[in-house]
């Protein structure tokens, strides 16, 4: 291709630069870059052309060109002719220098084009710049910047320029009079210097050797003086900071004479600008250069400006660093840097200076001093190892500190000291004990303050840096193991460092672990006098007691019994082998469990069973002594934390009672009674557990101990009491009392079960009993919980089914007096809960309690728990837990005492008790009732157990009391009362011989009417207890009738009128059979019936009104519905209930359904009538007889009595009311009826809408549910099929959904129904043919037609209404003619002529303006097209193709989608065997379909999708049809623009002789009206040509091409704008010259010619 082709492409893209998007300018710069990349000599002279003719281009647009022209030479320097290097530099050097005001961006932009064409051709760059740079005149400020630059970008082609660039800058110095121009004069001074001293750091690699810094330093001299001298006096301060940037570099260039000459004016001068700049990073730059560079030469001036240097340091360290300022932390670093100078220089004075100033009491100041300090000790290590005492010991005062920041920073530098051997000095230990203090701090101490701090202290917190300090010095800093063991053991037993056990724990495992590496067999702890060291008593005691709460602290459980695993030689030698399996263990439970889930009285239980355990491996009584003695000596620190002292207290119960010595154990008992602080009610519930637990052990010591302490003065109210006791008041005497009390339940519940029985009663009872007279609440509760505990532990012995406990008598009356006592309205304390388990456990003991005293307490412990208000539920709607276990209380007594008497008597005698809760007229008295009711029956059925068969003779009488109380108005007690039915049911089955398991089947059915029973609908409730009362008389025994009604009568008078109403339902499906006998028929006439119904709405007369209504119809029932349908629209409930009461008896229905059917249909649907003055459209309103008509079907079809005269009816009433919901869409009510309903309406009385359309629908929804269809009903409902039947745009496919559910649920029914929907072919309503043709068009998609051998006479009637003058009509025939693709594809062969020309004719219907016809016929062919013959098929396949190619392109998206979908399928039939003329097609349509898997519609897309995959066979090529397959499957995402690359990859491999047409159609689309079309077009003639061979050219209109891609550069939108730059900037692959190998190709016929697999070169 010419030349002249590719610099067109240039000039467009060139031309295009000014467009006014960004993305598009960054594309158009990238296409350029890309042309470039391939013609990058080309491209830069098309750069330097246009820049040349378009001399007033906008600078932002020159900008953009140069930079295209910088990434060309950066990317191809090495390919650069010297003549086009130098026509690049002559332009950019001109851009650069063609105004003398500053433009920066544009002279940027050429100044780095200079320093790109500069990295290869530094001569001829350097000519140019030193022809714009001579003597005498000041030259443009992008020369200089651009010299700069070139001097770090090329440092050894630069360097040697530089001696002549500073003898001609230095003059110009005294001329630069801006302040801009000195700006660049010192950057390029800073960068000269930079790069001469990387030219001397690399000498080695340098041209010239030769070159020493002396050859600079007159120079350098020089400028420095102005610089210095002059310059940094200026006010602006960006001149300032350039001039100090530049003297940071350069003073390494000075003379070291010159140098130390002027440190004292140079270093106050910079430091001096630390108080005019805000951000002072350059300043602490450049002066860490500067001390470096005096440093390097021993200079003794610093000595003099020590002082200040230090202050000002000081001062930045002491800036606060806010973490989101880069600057100031890169400004800390610096300063940081000059101070590790200074420390190598002077660290006397340098700490001199420092240390002092760690007294102060400023936060900032301390901060920043050991900021300094630490990073000293770690950068000038050997300048401070000298000095380590004298740092240690200026250490003191920040120890005391408070502040966070300033204890992080002590942290710290601890930290550093560690790392450095300054912890092994006298005075380190003082460091270590700090950082263990700082582990000990509480979590919420650190919480973050609102405002500035709020971003502070996370991961970052004193705390946190401590814990990880201390673990990293333990774990890596090998020197530290000898100081830190075993020094950290003396903080286990402090209780302010609890915090820290478990950092300290971890440390010391680690070094406790090395220590056994280091010497296997000795002793980890060498105590040798060391008294500050705890024994191993403390550290066991320590251990065990934090191990009880495992999960505070971060995990100290697991820690603490890691470290007793590794201390177990220091323990107890014997300890090894137990504690080796049994820790870890532990360690597993824990592991398994969180926080939440981690029960503390099981993990406490496996603590104790480890101790107990390792006092049986050490069976040393001298150590089990000395170890109780230190947990008793510990207990005073857990005052702080109750669970842990808790769990002590039941360690020292646990080893006393392993110990031998009788007089240890009661002198510590007798300590533990006199020390306890009885205030705190957990305190007292340890104590007493330790005694429980050692009474296990030592019974008798310990009851003698609480038998010496009892007669103790702490008993006696008088004034002498005690020496311990004196100074207590009555209420701690109360307290003590408790605590006494509750010592002896706990040695009653683990005492020997063979020693207890003996001394229950005189020594444990006894004692309790002197205090029952009190009226302390917590006493009451310790006697109620230990009576309890007591008698729990008599009934579990083997011998107390037979124990007398003769003081039983005394202690249920003395629990019922506890409970009478409770308020009876409310439920505050476990008060009732203790004293009825213990009342439960005594009334199993013997003597059994006497009648009356049973009876007290049933009624005292139902009146103490039944009367308490009802608490509001919790957030989760679950009752209060204290309430639910006093129930569960209350429940386990009344069974205790029922199973001492389980007889039929026994059990009347406790419902007797609840009777009268039961009946109560508060709610929540009677669920409780219930509820305790349904429990004692399902137990005494579950305890039943019948010798010999009986009656069970109160049956009756309790069933009586329970049923009606299905109906209570509470759904609780409803659901009990079921229960207990239920349960009553069972126990006379077993009571008449049935065994246990035994399952009724009538019996079962009230478990699925209990779930009923939660809905409050009466109907609902009166229904069930109606189904209860059927079960009741099944299985109640003759005998039992009379009671049982005597009963219900009984209960009409209950208070609850549900209940009365319920008995009612009951006692009259009891009597059901004797109704003939009970009721008179008497004739009455149909006005009088409703005005009665109207005065009295009662239950009894509702039902005899509809017993007389069916009474008349049975003899006149044309009479009685004339007169119903005389009643006033919309009927009320009264006439409703009259019209259903008519469905009773089915002959009667059908009778009735008959003559409602033939009103219905006698008079015409509506009446028309125009109002010309408001619409041109005729208003309809409903006519009367049919609305009435039809509003009463749906009364009588709604009663569940109508099913069989529905069934009798069922095609006559569904054709009619499908055809009568069609005809009133959109019909309104007569205006007499109008403003009656919208009163209705509004007053909310109405039952249902009177709206024609809807009464009909109502209707036929009421004949399918009576003619066992719900599934229908329900199938509609759940697809929104009934509110489509109700509107005019809906209607259709409502019909449609109707067809399809009563295809597939009421098949059986079809051949009547369609055989009176044929016969509505000649309606005069046009909406009455839809409608049946619709319905009928849809059954034929069911396979159900078939089998009902329907399918002939459907399509024959369809057939015929080919030609109906409705074009709403006609589309359905052929949607209906379609769908026996899906109903019955085995007969779309035979039919297939039939069917193809109907669909044929669709295709061309002309009579339809919108095409709406045709685009069925589309639609019908494409599910068609698989199933016909082959050879009917072929005939039409290019007819076709033809007709619907246009709507490829169509505006509507149904069009787009139903013709492209259709076009796949047309391929498909063609599995790869298509003809030439067919073929075409296929390749024409290529174009299209690609693109369009852009449209915005997805369906389309998705038809795009499946029409390529069918075209992929056709093609010829497996590639491009695996191709297809892969990408775009239809749940698959598509990544388009990878895609459409592989397609034309593949495309241009095979047929490249189809480019010139693929790419003149896709210019077609350069004009769609759709965005993504012209997006998505350019694309495809990009990738066509990326993947064209070069010899390809003939076939392509370069011409056409660029002149589209011209014009879509001027498109609205800015993605197309941006393809069309990517495009043109692919084009360059058609300007000749393309390197590649030649692909075997097809020719553009497609006719599939053999694949060769040889490449050609």
């Amino acid at each position: 291709m010419s030349e002249s082709y590719v610099k067109r492409l240039f000039t467009i893209l060139l031309d295009a630069v000014t467009d006014t998007d960004p993305q598009v300018q960054e594309q158009v710069c990238g296409a350029l870059c890309t042309l470039g990349e391939s013609q990058p000599e080309e491209a830069l002279r098309a750069c330097e052309e246009h820049l040349r003719l378009h001399e007033k281009l906008a600078h932002p647009y020159r900008t953009m060109i140069l930079r295209v022209m910088e990434t060309v030479v950066n990317r191809h320097i090495g390919e650069l002719d010297k003549d086009l290097a130098r026509a690049s530099i002559l332009l950019a050097s001109s851009e650069m220098t063609k105004v003398k005001e500053l433009v920066c961006d544009w002279q940027q932009a050429a100044s780095t084009v200079l320093v790109a064409v500069g990295k290869r051709f530094i001569s001829s760059v350097m000519e140019e710049m030193l022809s714009k740079f001579q003597p005498g005149v000041l030259p443009h400020h992008f020369v200089v910047q651009t010299l700069a630059n070139l001097s770090v970008s090329n440092v050894f082609g630069m360097v040697p320029f530089l001696t002549s660039i500073l003898n001609t800058m230095l003059p110009m110095l005294s001329a630069a009079k801006t302040d801009s121009m000195r700006v660049v004069f010192c950057c390029a001074l800073q960068r000269f210097s930079e790069g001469t001293l990387e030219y001397l750091a690399n000498l080695d690699q340098a041209p010239d050797p030769t070159v020493r810094k002396d050859a600079f330093a007159t120079d350098v001299s020089s400028a420095y003086d102005i610089l210095f001298h002059h310059w940094l006096q200026s006010r602006e301060a960006k001149l300032r900071l350039a001039v100090v940037e530049a003297l940071g570099p350069m003073s390494h260039l000075l003379p070291s004479e010159k140098l130390e000459e002027q440190l004292p004016k140079l270093l106050p001068g910079v430091l001096g600008l630390y108080k005019k700049h805000a951000e002072t990073v350059h300043v602490s730059r450049s002066l860490g250069q500067i001390l470096e560079a005096a440093a390097s030469m021993g200079s003794r001036t610093l000595d003099v400006q020590l002082d200040s240097l230090l202050a000002a340091l000081h001062a930045q360290i002491c800036v606060p660093v806010e973490s989101s300022s880069p600057l100031v932390m890169s400004n800390q670093k610096e300063v940081l840097r000059c101070f590790t100078v200074l420390a190598c220089c002077s660290p006397d004075r340098l700490l001199a200076f420092l240390l002092p100033k760690l007294d102060t009491s400023n936060e900032r100041t301390r901060v920043g001093t050991l900021q300094v300090l630490r990073h000293i000790i770690n950068s000038a290590a050997a300048q401070m190892e000298v000095k380590q005492r004298f740092i240690l010991s200026s250490m003191k005062p920040p120890l005391l500190d408070t502040n966070s920041k300033v204890k992080r920073a002590v942290v710290q530098v601890i930290s550093a000291m560690a790392h450095h051997g300054y912890l092994e000095q006298p005075g380190g230990e003082a460091m270590i004990e700090y950082i263990v203090q700082q582990c000990a701090l509480p979590p919420e101490a650190e919480a973050p303050r609102l405002g500035a701090a709020a971003e502070a202290l996370a991961a970052d917190s004193v705390r946190a840096v401590s814990v990880s300090t201390l673990y990293l010095v333990s774990t890596t800093v090998d020197r530290m193991g000898d100081v830190l063991w075993p020094y950290l053991l003396k903080f286990l037993i402090p209780v302010r460092f609890t915090g820290a056990l478990t950092p300290l724990c971890r440390s010391l495992v680690h070094l406790a672990q090395k220590k056994q590496e280091a010497g296997a067999h000795a002793l980890l702890i060498q105590y040798n006098g060391n008294v500050t060291l705890p024994s191993p008593y403390a550290m066991t005691t320590r251990l065990l007691a934090v191990s009880s709460s495992p999960c505070l602290g971060g995990g100290r459980g697991a820690a603490s019994l890691r470290l007793l695993s590794v201390l177990h030689r220091d323990i107890h030698p014997a300890l090894g082998p137990r504690w080796a399996t049994a820790i870890p263990l532990l360690l597993e439970h824990l592991d398994g469990y969180t926080e939440e889930t981690l029960s503390r009285k099981e993990w406490e239980e496996k603590l104790l069973m480890f101790l107990r355990d390792t006092l049986a491996v050490v069976s040393d009584n001298t150590w089990i002594c000395q170890l109780s003695l230190e947990m008793c000596k510990q207990l005073p620190n857990y005052n702080g934390t109750p669970q842990e002292k808790n769990f002590l207290y039941k360690c020292i119960g646990t080893t006393l009672g392993a110990a031998s010595s009788k007089e240890v154990v009661r002198k510590h008992l007798q300590e533990l009674l006199e020390t306890a602080r009885y205030q705190e009610e957990s305190e007292r519930e340890g104590l007493a557990c330790c005694f429980g637990i050692c009474a296990s052990s030592h019974l008798d010591d310990t009851l003698a101990q609480l038998e010496d302490f009892v007669k103790s003065d702490v008993f006696r109210k008088s004034a002498g009491i005690f020496n311990i006791f004196k100074d207590r008041s009555e209420n701690e005497v109360e307290k003590v009392k408790s605590t006494l009390i509750l010592c002896y339940g706990h040695v009653a519940a683990r005492a020997p079960r063979e020693l207890l029985l003996a001394r229950v009663e005189s020594d444990i009872f006894r004692n309790m009993s002197q205090c029952f007279s009190t009226k302390d609440l917590a006493l009451r509760l310790c006697l109620a919980q230990s009576v309890c505990m007591a008698s729990q532990a008599i009934c579990s012995s083997s011998h107390g089914s037979s124990f007398q406990l003769l003081r039983k008598p005394e202690l249920v009356a003395q629990m019922m007096e506890f409970i009478k006592a409770e308020p009876s309205d409310s439920l505050r304390t476990p008060m009732r809960k203790k004293a009825m388990l213990a009342c439960t456990y005594l009334a199993s003991l013997e003597p059994a309690l006497e009648g009356q005293a049973q009876a007290d307490l049933i009624h005292s412990c139902l009146h103490g728990v039944m009367a308490v208000l009802p608490e509001p539920e919790g957030v989760d709607g679950h009752q209060e837990p204290l309430y639910l276990d006093t129930m569960q209380a209350l429940k386990d007594l009344l069974t205790s005492l029922l199973q001492r008497n389980m007889t039929p008597q026994g059990l009347q005698v406790m419902v007797e008790h609840l009777s009268p809760w039961i009946k109560s007229p508060r709610g929540h008295e009677r669920v409780r009732a219930l509820g305790l009711s349904a429990y004692l029956l399902q137990y005494f059925l579950k305890h039943l157990h019948i010798s010999a068969l009986v009656p069970f003779h109160n049956l009756g009488l309790l069933l009586g009391l329970f049923s009606p109380r299905c109906a209570d108005l509470w759904p609780a007690t409803r659901q009990e009362a079921v229960s207990c039915v239920y349960s009553l049911l069972y126990l006379q089955l077993g009571y008449e011989g049935f065994s246990r398991d035994y399952r009724d089947d009538a019996v079962e059915q009230l478990l699925s009417l209990q779930d009923g029973l939660v809905h409050p609908d009466p109907a609902i409730l009166f229904h069930t207890c109606h189904s209860v009362a059927q079960i009741i008389g099944k299985r109640l025994p003759p005998d039992q009738l009379i009671s049982l009604l005597l009963t219900l009568f009984e209960g009409l008078g209950d208070p609850d009128k549900d209940c009365s109403r319920a008995a009612t339902v009951m006692i009259n499906c009891l009597l059901k059979e004797r109704v003939n006998v009970l009721l008179e028929k008497v004739p009455e006439i149909v006005s009088v019936l409703r005005s009665k119904l109207q005065e009295t709405r009662g239950e009894h007369v509702l039902q005899a009104a509809q017993h007389s209504v069916y009474v008349l119809a049975a003899r006149h029932h044309a009479a009685v519905v004339s007169s119903l349908l005389g009643s006033p629209l919309p009927f009320d409930s009264h006439t409703c209930t009259l019209w259903r009461a008519l469905a009773v008896e089915p002959s009667l229905a059908t009778q009735v359904l008959g003559l409602l059917l033939e009103k219905m249909n006698r008079d015409v649907p509506f009446k028309q009538s125009r109002a010309f003055l408001r619409s041109s459209a005729p208003d309809r309103a409903a006519t009367l007889q049919p609305l009435a008509a039809t509003c009463a079907l749906y009364e009588v079809a709604s009663a569940p009595a109508s099913g069989p005269a529905v069934l009798e009816l069922y095609p006559q009433l569904f054709a009619a009311l499908l055809l009568r919901v069609s005809c009133t869409v959109g019909v309104q009510l007569p205006r007499n009826l109008q403003a009656k309903e919208r009163k209705s309406a509004s007053s909310g009385l109405a039952s249902r809408s009177l709206e024609p359309c809807s009464s009909a629908v109502d209707a036929l929804q009421a004949v399918l549910l009576r003619g066992a269809n719900d599934d229908v009903v329900q199938c509609m409902e759940r697809e929104g099929g009934w509110q489509l039947l109700r509107t005019s745009a809906g209607h259709e496919e409502g019909v449609t959904r109707l067809a399809s559910a009563m295809a597939k649920f009421a098949g059986p029914r079809l051949p009547l129904v369609t055989k009176a929907l044929f016969a509505t072919q000649s309606s005069v309503y046009e909406i009455q043919r839809v409608s049946s043709t619709a319905f009928l068009a849809e059954l034929l998609s069911s396979n159900m037609v078939n089998d009902l051998m329907l399918l002939e006479s459907l399509l024959d009637n369809l057939l015929a209404r080919q030609k109906d003058p409705c074009a709403r009509v006609r589309r359905l025939v052929l949607r209906g003619l379609a769908n026996i693709a899906s109903g019955s594809p085995d007969k779309v062969r035979a039919h297939g002529p039939q069917l193809l020309t109907a669909m044929i004719s669709g295709l061309d219907d002309g009579d339809d303006p919108h095409s709406l016809v045709a685009l069925e016929a589309m639609v019908g062919l494409a599910r068609l097209l698989d199933l016909v013959e082959a050879w009917d098929l072929r005939s039409v396949l290019l007819h076709v193709a033809i007709r619907i190619r246009p709507f490829f392109d169509s505006e509507q998206m149904e069009f787009r989608s139903a013709s492209i979908r259709l076009f796949g399928h047309l391929n498909k039939a063609c599995q790869g065997d298509c003809e030439d003329v067919f073929l075409e097609q296929v390749v024409a349509g290529l174009v299209p379909l690609l693109l369009h898997l852009q449209d915005p519609q997805p369906p389309v897309a998705a038809a795009c999708r499946f029409a390529l995959r069918m075209c992929g066979p056709n093609l010829e090529c497996e590639e491009l049809a695996a191709i297809f397959q892969k990408h775009l499957q239809e749940d698959r995402g598509l990544h388009f623009g990878e895609f459409l690359n592989t397609t034309c990859k593949h495309l241009m491999h095979y047929f490249p002789d189809l480019l010139g047409r693929l790419l003149s159609t896709s210019l077609f689309y350069f004009k769609s009206s759709w965005e993504d079309i012209r997006v998505a077009a350019p694309m495809l003639t990009g990738f066509l040509v990326l993947h064209v061979e070069a010899e390809r050219r003939p076939q392509v209109d370069l011409e056409q091409l660029l002149a589209a891609l011209q014009l879509l550069l001027k498109d609205p939108a800015p993605a197309a704008r941006v393809k069309a730059a990517e495009t043109l900037g692919r084009l360059v692959k058609l300007a000749g010259g393309s390197r590649g190998s030649a692909a075997p190709t097809r020719n553009a016929g497609l006719a599939g010619p053999n694949r060769t697999s040889e490449m050609g070169p």
